[in-house]
């Protein structure tokens, strides 16, 4: 939990403010989806014990788009020449607040709750009696579990218009959340917009950050507002009012986002979601904020220091940090056993605990990995392709940096160390963000390999990410990051893919695939399936299928390897055909990464019908064909469309190390850029360099082009 946020665990009863745009969306119609997702929400807080008041916008906006369709349904063609004169609000008011409480109520009963309707004017309050008849009916509602929903009523409200009339008591849905805060003794105040929260600029701008406590003395100056909101009356400007009142008489308040489906209960769970507003917000003492935009520039003002050394001095910081490693190796095991012990406590699956440990001898080996990329030809300023394009006119076409990487993966401490000793060969800035459960193994092992990098580069080449809530933060910034690389579970990449405009590097599924072949060696085929199953299960090179020739389907050497891969502990399923011939319950899809001792079997026709089976059920990751018939072989390695095909040889072996690049950041399935594992060629791009003597193109009038292939240098 956020220290800032620690109050939560003493809150009791909460009023919500709902927010025009999020209560509609940008036609006017009501938001049935956010709607069902706050009902849903505020049915868990009930369900709790917590009292919850709901304070509603939007019956104007609903009421007007409905207005708008009755009137274009009576109107004849010459009515609709004329001008259309905007409708009065109160009776939009008047018509759209059955039709949103109707919706409110039905929403409710869907999840068994009871909710029920209070309309308010400002000059209701000016009245004692009704201040106290109204506590009295609110307590009254909260102890029988009912929701009172708020609304301001704007059918008979006499006020002209919002902050014109000074004598008011509120003037809109934000300020009413706030006063009936107050008024009803509530312990939070949760002001639901249409972004995530208060801005230091306009939240579309990418030099904008969100403001996570607001301090009025440090924030008040350097805010800029925008327009108000696209359909209510207030906007951030009054909210922001209504939160500093509110707090400042002693109710928190959190400005928040209505479009997540779980910010309130994130709210409520101490989570660093939206703003806070408190009173005591000025005498905390807040750790300076590194906000993600700040990282990511000083991760690449750190990358050109580091590009613009020589290779050998590049090639000592690698040296430095395998060094380091070694030497840390007993302090980087204390921390990594209380991440696994503390996965292992919170049930985790064995998969990922067997991800997560740092086996006996791992430092050693990622120290000699990094030894040897280290002693690798340094791969940046390389040049690829010279040309002459006329005479004294040379154009060269070289190796750079891609610039700043984003990285973010899950359970494998292992790969920081890779992928920080990948970037800092391939001379880019990096930002790491690993899964909680490897927290205290990603923090050693990342003060370890920063200590190493000299002053003159800075610490601040790689940057560890710790703050879960700075990640769709970075995820926006396509201008100062350059590339995002997922390493995790298929639902971690589709959301990373889903959230960004920066391209994505790297594979959802490893569903790898091996078929024996009718011609294969059995003994062979024996060795290459055990180890390509069971050398490491959780791997995403592991076999996940195993096709097999129907030749086979009967022999005893198929046999043979069926028992042992169940002398193994191997879980078997079956496709439609394996499954009725070896007696083994059906799979459920082909298309399933087990990542632990499972795996499917399915009997095919021939080659073509095994490579079929990859291409409709494979994630394109690493396929291997068993055979002794090399027109099949060859078949096999033409046909299948993977980033990684092999003939007699195990699955286990797609690994960066494995294939000489010293390690890699990942392996990709994609088909742009790079594909198969990523070592320090996919962290490259490419630039060029022209060296002339005064030339000019002048029209093409006094250049002669030769456009020469010339030796590398």
């Amino acid at each position: 939990m956020d220290p800032t946020r620690a109050f939560v665990t003493d809150v009791k009863r909460i009023v919500i403010k709902v927010g025009t745009a999020v209560v509609t969306r940008i036609d006017g119609r009501l938001a049935l989806g956010r709607l069902g997702a706050l009902c849903e929400q505020v049915k868990e807080l009930n369900s709790r014990g917590l009292e919850v008041i709901l304070v509603t916008s939007g019956a104007v906006g609903v009421g007007r788009q409905r207005l708008r369709y009755r009137r274009l349904v009576n109107s004849s063609f010459a009515d609709l020449q004329k001008p259309q004169i905007e409708l009065d609000g109160k009776s939009c008011a008047s018509v759209g607040q059955s039709g949103l409480m109707a919706l409110y109520d039905a929403l409710f009963n869907q999840l068994d709750v009871t909710s029920s309707q209070l309309l308010v004017t400002d000059s209701d309050f000016k009245d004692s009696d009704f201040r106290k008849q109204l506590t009295e009916t609110v307590n009254t509602l909260l102890r029988l579990k009912v929701i009172p929903v708020f609304n301001e009523n704007d059918a008979i409200s006499t006020r002209k218009a919002p902050y014109e009339d000074s004598s008011g008591i509120f003037w809109d849905n934000d300020s009413l959340a706030a006063l009936l805060a107050l008024e009803l003794k509530a312990d939070l105040l949760v002001l639901l917009s249409d972004v995530e929260g208060l801005y230091s600029g306009p939240p579309g701008d990418p030099h904008s950050k969100i403001i996570h406590t607001y301090i009025k003395e440090r924030h008040q100056g350097e805010i800029t507002f925008g327009d108000k909101s696209r359909v209510g009356r207030g906007g951030m400007t009054a909210k922001v009012q209504s939160a500093v009142y509110a707090a400042s008489a002693g109710t928190p308040v959190v400005i928040t986002s209505g479009f997540a489906t779980d910010s309130i209960i994130k709210v409520l769970q101490g989570e660093r979601v939206g703003t806070l507003f408190h009173r005591d917000a000025t005498l905390w003492t807040l750790p300076k904020e590194v906000g993600a935009r700040e990282m990511a520039v000083a991760s690449r003002e750190c990358s050109r220091r580091l590009q613009s050394l020589s290779s050998e001095d590049r090639r000592k910081i690698l040296l430095d940090v395998a060094n380091a490693l070694e030497e840390n190796e007993k302090l980087i095991k204390i921390e990594n056993e209380a991440d696994v012990a503390a996965a292992q406590e919170a049930g985790y699956e064995k998969s990922l605990i067997s991800r997560l440990t740092l086996k006996p001898g791992k430092i050693s080996s990622l120290a000699n990995s990094i030894r040897v990329l280290a002693n690798m030809e340094d791969p940046i300023g390389r040049v690829l392709m010279r040309t002459e394009l006329a005479d004294g006119l040379i154009l060269e076409k070289t190796s750079c940096p891609l610039g700043v990487l984003l990285i973010v993966f899950e359970s494998r401490p292992d790969a920081l160390v890779q992928i920080a000793s990948l970037a800092i060969r391939s001379g880019n800035g990096l930002l790491l963000k690993g899964g909680k459960e490897a927290i205290r193994s990603n923090a050693i092992l990342h003060k370890v390999i920063v200590g190493a990098i000299p002053d003159n580069i800075g610490e601040n080449l790689i940057g560890l990410v710790t703050s879960r809530d700075e990640i769709p933060v970075l995820l926006k910034l396509d201008d100062v990051i350059d590339l995002v690389i997922p390493r995790g579970s298929n639902k971690l990449v589709s959301q990373i893919k889903e959230s960004t405009k920066i391209p994505v590097l790297g594979h959802a599924d490893g569903i790898c695939h091996v078929y024996v072949d009718k011609s294969a060696n059995m003994d062979m085929a024996k060795r290459i399936v055990l180890d390509a199953k069971i050398d490491y299960p959780a791997a995403c090179n592991a076999m996940e299928t195993l096709l097999v020739h129907k030749d086979l389907m009967k022999t005893k050497e198929l046999i043979d390897l069926i028992t042992d891969l169940r002398s193994a502990g191997v879980t078997l399923y079956g496709g439609p055909r394996a499954s009725g011939e070896l007696d083994i319950p059906l799979t459920h899809s082909f298309h399933h990464e087990y990542n632990l001792l499972a795996c499917t079997i399915e009997f095919v026709d021939n080659v073509l019908a095994a490579i079929d089976h990859i291409h409709c059920h494979g994630s394109a990751h690493t396929d291997c064909i068993i055979t002794g018939d090399p027109g099949v072989a060859e078949i096999f390695l033409k046909q299948v469309d993977s980033a990684a095909v092999f003939h007699n040889a195990s699955t286990r072996f797609c690994d960066g190390a494995r294939f000489g690049l010293g390690a890699e950041v990942g392996i990709s399935t994609s088909r742009i850029h790079a594909r198969g594992p990523v070592g320090v060629e996919g962290l490259l791009t490419t630039r060029w360099i022209l060296k002339g003597s005064g030339q000019v193109v002048d029209g093409d009038k006094g250049v002669e082009y030769t456009h020469k292939i010339l030796p590398l240098k």
